[in-house]
């Protein structure tokens, strides 16, 4: 059998300028496709067609040249070539120099493979289907990473494959031994892959069991570990409409949907609470992708207005929990006297502070370059009044 043919068009004149459209030549003609990334990166401006033919060289050295390749050959093969350029992008030299210099070093890294793996691109017919051999079925999976996809259209080959494996963490549920139950995490909304955090909220003195916030709620998983311990209304906000679309259906899956409701809110909810949790990204860094902003938060201003803001949102007697890592301190990127001095200029005191030390992998491997940063940090649950 041969390769099915994409349903691509020739391209329209005022096309050519669309940031959200590829253009390439095939065949004699100029052809066009709608450009979709859930990550938010731009249409590659130069695009060749490739076939099963091509090695992982030729794949790189065209990456390295700012080429993207768009695929119309076998599936399985693509993937292979992505793997194996995959290799070769991630062989390099052991980062040397401070904590910092070897994070930013890491990330440009990073971004470096991202953007040198985001240039093997598939066509997506209307469906969606892959109009490719031996394409698997992605209907459900680019559904939830792209939306409605109703015209001829490319991807990133390294994103879809993404979408693909974000979709089996959706089906398959995370399962979070506070809450004896699982999430099902959307494309784009953080879960909780380290455990101690959750575990950090659930032994964590009640000052109340009558309401309580969670700002920035995810996948709800905060949420609903107060639910399960007894919180008789717990609110979790989040700005971003997936995250909302999530906490709710996670909410109902573990039947706490009586007590806890997902809002979709700038930070805090109306009102004030006896309880406001808040677990902000970690890392005081500029996100390089749309998916980054649930890890990075530029000049710590997420955990900064949290601060500043929660007495005007706390009852009287009420207490705020900040959940956070100290893996920014170990990077040099943000010390414990700066954020000491942002929770005195707040107005506030520490009541408490509950430790606990990272159990994942990463935090015992020597081999990745932040591991003397990782292997350092501590977790902790910080009580927070009003002075």
């Amino acid at each position: 059998m041969g390769i099915p043919t994409p349903v691509l068009q020739p391209a329209r004149t005022a096309a050519v300028d669309d940031p959200a459209v590829v253009t390439w030549a095939e065949a004699g003609d100029n052809m066009t496709a709608r450009w979709r990334s859930a990550n938010g990166r731009p249409a590659p401006t130069r695009v060749e067609v490739v076939t099963d033919s091509l090695t992982a060289d030729e794949a790189n050295r065209m990456a390295s040249q700012g080429i993207a390749m768009l695929w119309h050959g076998d599936f399985h093969n693509a993937r292979q070539i992505l793997n194996a350029m995959d290799r070769r992008v991630g062989a390099g030299k052991k980062i040397a120099g401070t904590p910092a210099e070897k994070f930013y070093r890491h990330r440009q890294s990073r971004s470096h493979r991202a953007r040198i793996l985001g240039l093997l691109l598939i066509p997506l017919d209307p469906g969606p289907v892959v109009p490719l051999r031996r394409a698997p079925d992605i209907r459900e999976a680019a559904a939830e990473a792209y939306g409605d996809i109703g015209e001829s259209s490319v991807v990133s080959l390294h994103e879809l494959v993404g979408a693909i494996g974000a979709h089996e963490w959706r089906r398959n549920g995370v399962y979070v031994d506070a809450l004896q139950g699982s999430i099902h995490p959307h494309y784009g909304t953080f879960f909780p892959t380290r455990s101690e955090y959750v575990d950090l909220v659930a032994a964590a003195p009640l000052p109340s069991d009558t309401l309580a916030f969670d700002v920035g709620t995810g996948t709800g998983v905060l949420a609903a570990v107060l639910a399960r311990r007894g919180v008789r209304r717990v609110i979790g906000t989040d700005n971003e409409p997936r995250a909302i679309a999530c906490a709710g259906e996670n909410f109902r899956n573990l039947g706490v949907q009586d007590r806890a409701e997902a809002v979709l809110a700038d930070m805090f909810p109306p009102g004030r609470a006896p309880l406001i949790v808040c677990n902000p990204p970690w890392i005081p860094a500029t996100p390089h992708s749309t998916l980054d902003s649930a890890v990075y938060d530029p000049g710590s201003r997420m955990l900064f207005r949290f601060l500043n803001e929660l007495s005007d949102h706390l009852e009287p007697g009420g207490e705020g929990w900040l959940v956070l890592s100290d893996l920014a301190e170990h990077l040099g990127l943000r010390s414990r006297d700066d954020l000491l001095a942002a929770v005195n200029a707040a107005g506030l005191k520490v009541v408490e502070r509950l430790d606990t030390k990272p159990t994942h992998p990463k935090a015992s491997d020597r081999d990745d370059p932040l591991f003397e940063a990782r292997a350092a940090e501590v977790t902790s649950l910080w009580r927070l009044v009003p002075r």
